[in-house]
Parts: C-alpha cells; sequence; structure tokens
C-alpha cells in the first residue's frame, strides 16, 4: 500500500493507506466537489432541479464508469474505492452524491458483486453476455442507470415480495406496478428496477425478484407526483409508474433469482447509501472549524475560536465523527459475500453510527456556530436537513438496522421460541 502524504487534504474516511488508485480518484473526487459541485449545490437544493451539470462532470472525469471493470473499459474500483470516492463527493453535495449511489450499484451490482454470488455454469455465461451490453452504455455512451427500490409496502426492506411484477413473455418481459421516491426521476436513461416474477398464481415469492434495466423511453413508462422534500432535494425522487412496459431479455441485469441469492450472500450491498452522510458530516465538521476560525469565503473575519463552549463542542463533534470514520472504513475494508456474524454486526452499527450521527453533529454544529448559520446563503442549514434524511433510507432505515442487530444477536438462524 503507498503512503498518504502526496494528498494536500484528508479525505472523508480519513487517514488510510491508500493505493495508488485510491488516491487518485479521491483527489478528482475532492477537486471536482470543491471547485464544481459545492458552488452548485445550493441552487439544486433551493429549485428541487437534478444536478444535471454535476454529472457532465462526473462524465467527462470517467467517474460514471467507476465500477466497471478494466476489462470492460472502466476504472475497475473495487466496493471499497467506491465508498471512498462517494464519502468523498458526499461532503461537497449531498443530492449528487446520493444520486451516484444509485447509478455506481447497478455497476457494481452487476460486477464485482456478482462475481462473489454463486451461479450455475449457464447463469454465469449468461449474466457475463448481458451485463457486456450495460457496461458498454455506461462507458462508450455515458449513461446514467437509476436503481428504484421503494414501494410504500416492506418488499425494499427484504421482508415481502415487490409489488411491482414482470410477466415472461416471447423475447421479454412485461412489468406492470410503481415505485416512489424513485431518485434520477426523469434524469436516467435506465431504472434498474427490482420486481417479482409473476408466474401466474397467487403466490408471489421474494426469492422470484427480477433485477430489469427499464429503458427510460419506453412506452408504457409515466413519471408523476410533486417533489418538495425536507432535504435531498436535488435527487428529484418523483413516482414512476409502469403499465405493461415490455422490456427485452437481455434488460435483465441479473439472472432470474440470483437478486434474492445476492442479498443474502452480500449485506454491504445495503451500506452504499452511507458514503453520503459521512461525507455530509465531514462537512458539517469542516465548516464549524471554519467559522470559529473566521475563515468561511465572503464572510467577516470574526474569530469565535477562543470560548471554551466553543472548544469543548468541536471536541465533541470530532470525537464523534472519528469514531463513526473508524466503524466505518473497518465496514468497507472487510466486506465480501458471505461474512462472519461479527463482521455482520459490525456493518450494522456503522451504517447506524453514520446515518443517526451525520444528523447529530450537524445538530452540534448549527447550535456552535449559533444563528448565523441558519443562514441560506450558507451551507450549514442545507447539510442539517439532507443529513437528517439518512436514518429514513430504505432498505436499512435506523429502525430496521437496530431490529435486526438485535434479533441476530439473541437468535441464531433456524432459531424459534416455543
Amino acid at each position: 500500500m503507498d503512503a498518504l502524504p502526496t494528498l494536500s487534504f484528508t479525505p472523508a474516511v480519513g487517514d488510510l493507506a491508500f493505493t495508488a488508485q485510491q488516491r487518485s480518484l479521491l483527489s478528482l473526487a475532492h477537486e471536482l466537489g470543491r471547485e464544481k459541485f459545492a458552488p452548485r449545490a445550493a441552487e439544486w437544493d433551493k429549485t428541487a432541479t437534478f444536478p444535471f451539470a454535476n454529472y457532465e462532470d462526473l462524465r467527462g472525469a470517467g467517474l460514471l464508469a467507476l465500477c466497471v471493470p478494466q476489462s470492460h473499459g472502466g476504472l475497475g474500483a473495487d466496493y471499497a474505492t467506491y465508498m471512498m470516492v462517494a464519502a468523498e463527493i458526499g461532503r461537497f453535495c449531498g443530492a449528487t452524491a446520493l444520486t451516484y449511489n444509485m447509478h455506481i450499484c447497478s455497476t457494481m451490482w452487476t460486477g464485482v458483486l456478482a462475481d462473489g454470488i454463486a451461479m450455475t455454469d449457464a447463469q454465469r455465461a449468461e449474466h457475463a453476455r448481458r451485463r457486456e451490453l450495460h457496461f458498454k452504455r455506461v462507458v462508450k455512451d455515458g449513461a446514467v442507470y437509476a436503481q428504484p427500490f421503494s414501494e410504500g409496502s416492506a418488499a425494499a426492506a427484504g421482508r415481502a415480495p415487490f409489488g411491482t411484477t414482470a410477466r415472461k413473455v416471447e423475447g421479454g418481459w412485461v412489468v406492470n406496478g410503481r415505485k416512489i421516491f424513485a431518485s434520477l426521476s426523469g434524469a436516467a436513461d435506465y431504472y434498474g428496477v427490482l420486481c417479482t416474477e409473476d408466474k401466474g398464481d397467487q403466490h408471489p415469492d421474494a426469492r422470484d425478484t427480477l433485477y430489469l434495466a427499464v429503458p427510460a423511453t419506453s412506452e408504457g413508462l409515466a413519471i408523476s407526483g410533486e417533489w418538495d422534500p425536507l432535504g435531498m432535494r436535488g435527487t428529484v425522487s418523483r413516482n414512476l409508474t409502469f403499465k405493461e412496459v415490455f422490456v427485452s431479455d437481455d434488460e435483465q441485469l441479473m439472472p432470474r433469482g440470483v437478486y434474492f441469492m445476492g442479498a443474502q450472500t452480500w449485506p454491504a450491498m445495503f451500506f452504499t447509501l452511507a458514503p453520503t452522510y459521512l461525507g455530509q458530516a465531514n462537512a458539517a465538521y469542516d465548516f464549524t472549524v471554519s467559522y470559529l476560525r473566521g475563515e468561511v469565503p465572503g464572510e467577516p473575519p470574526v474569530k469565535r475560536r477562543m470560548y471554551p463552549t466553543k472548544q469543548i463542542a468541536v471536541a465533541q463533534m470530532r470525537i464523534q465523527l472519528e469514531a463513526m470514520k473508524s466503524l466505518f472504513t473497518r465496514a468497507i475494508l472487510e466486506a465480501g459475500p458471505n461474512p462472519s456474524k461479527d463482521a455482520r454486526m459490525r456493518l450494522y452499527a456503522a451504517h447506524y453510527s453514520v446515518m443517526e450521527g451525520a444528523n447529530d453533529i450537524a445538530r452540534l454544529a448549527i447550535r456552535t456556530c449559533g444563528g448565523q448559520s441558519m443562514m441560506k446563503h450558507l451551507p450549514l442549514e442545507r447539510i442539517y436537513r439532507d443529513s437528517r434524511c439518512g436514518s429514513l433510507m430504505l432498505p436499512w432505515t435506523a429502525e430496521l438496522v437496530l431490529d435486526r442487530m438485535g434479533r441476530e444477536t439473541l437468535y441464531e438462524p433456524g432459531e424459534k421460541d416455543e
């Protein structure tokens, strides 16, 4: 592993023994974030519009293909590297980082994660052929993929089959259903839709989950609803409706039944929302330090660092931030298929700590910086609103993570109370 000193900043994930590739990608993400994303963030928030300009920058930098294997023309970043880069982007624009996650997962799940999922030889060959099509779209065409999960039911949490269904027909599938909170609605070229195979009976099964790429131009696909939320306004997560939408066989992002196995094999696949919020926590801390030192651009150079109450608050923020970083980095570095029980518990703990801790640090930041920090020309109030949304994110909301940790700690697989 290469040493850190050539970086001119401390990444959102902290000081680690980064590889040369990680150091290069973090530098790129930091520069884009500081020079491009941060200056635009207020406008996306104010107007609740998608950050198209940021995606042009991501496309131009090759970052849309971050997790596409090098053999397919991408950058070949692994799971941990993506998580580091995403946290750095989240430091400057939460909405960009959160939507970027949806796109990247479409390539990561079909790439490095799928490589760790058990498949038959026929499934592996089918998957290799079909993912080449999707990777080519991202690398050659700069295509953007979305990943709508939520339906307003227990399906997105993994506790029920998806209500959106796909019926097999000659040459493909016919999709019917509805997704809510569909980030990148109206901005994506393809929607990676999770749906349940309709086998013609009355017994839908989560094991029959399909993962299909629905082209944005598909007949029968409609976008509706208003988007005026508390935070993460630039994600533009409106509703998607599918009415007899035909999707060809080659649009399968995974073979039939493989997504369900992947969810069991790779629990870390659901941790990929967390980097955005680790970045937000860093942003709140960074602003507080700059503000108390009188170094916020455009603001009077008034120092407030001499007050003991401010010093203690900054110390508290730093302690919590360091704890979050430590759990986060341990979790991403050990992430892999079929983790041990301890590794899975650390994963849950890291997710909960980041999702709840980001807003707690933002809360401390606002209290410490005072009334001026509520003003919308400064980023802190937006960071506070954006960070509050993290614990609500399916499939692992803060409540669901606590439930999983308690249940899986006290019950071994197959155990029941008589």
